[in-house]
């Protein structure tokens, strides 16, 4: 009888540990081996996409390449970088919010499919970029000659049938300026007597005040 208990413990004992090894070599849950849900689950791309570039097709604070009718969104660090995005806007500029003042240039960015746009998860509205140039010349700058917006500070000349148009107040443009814009108001009534001519601006104060030069 004794020797039989004693096989019988032994044979216990034999199977207790050989299911803790067992339950050592099983994979954790989630892992290569796992057949459950965790296994076949994915992360959508936007989830693991980083932010700032290409998280939205040239959002503010993104940049441009070089060009004007055909450009690239790029790093800003990078040296094809030319331009940072100021201002954002879905539309037209006709129909949509006018760009910030000192805006140098204008992007415009035509409708894309989802099959077309920069990365294949959804399309891209029409819309454009008001842009800035990372380095200098800052055309839309006061007096600079250029921008979407003529501002306080601007020249310009005429261009015949009552129109006028912006150069560079240094007279380096190719045009030599003829007046300066020297206020900006609600109504004529309110420019100052020097005024010469009257120059559309728009916003909220659409008069410029000129005055020649």
């Amino acid at each position: 009888m004794r020797d039989r208990f004693s096989t019988g413990v032994v044979c216990l004992l034999a199977a207790l540990l050989a299911a803790l090894l067992t339950g050592c070599t099983q994979p954790a849950a989630g892992g290569e081996n796992d057949k459950g849900p965790a296994a076949t689950a994915s992360v959508s791309p936007s989830a693991t996409r980083a932010s700032g570039f290409g998280a939205v097709f040239l959002a503010v604070d993104e940049c441009s390449s070089f060009g004007k009718a055909s450009f690239t969104e790029v790093p800003c660090t990078g040296e094809r970088a030319a331009a940072r995005v100021v201002a954002r806007h879905d539309g037209t500029p006709a129909d949509g919010p006018p760009c910030p003042a000192t805006t140098d240039f204008v992007l415009h960015i035509s409708e894309q499919s989802q099959v077309s746009d920069e990365d294949g998860d959804g399309a891209v509205p029409q819309g454009y970029a008001c842009m800035r140039n990372l380095q200098p010349p800052h055309p839309g700058d006061p007096g600079g000659g250029g921008g979407p917006r003529t501002i306080v500070g601007d020249c310009v000349y005429g261009s015949g049938s009552g129109q006028v148009r912006e150069t560079a107040c240094d007279g380096k443009g190719e045009r030599k300026p003829q007046y300066k814009v020297v206020k900006a108001v609600a109504r004529r009534s309110l420019c100052p007597l020097s005024t010469a001519l009257y120059v559309q601006l728009g916003g909220p104060q659409p008069v410029g005040c000129a005055r020649p030069l």
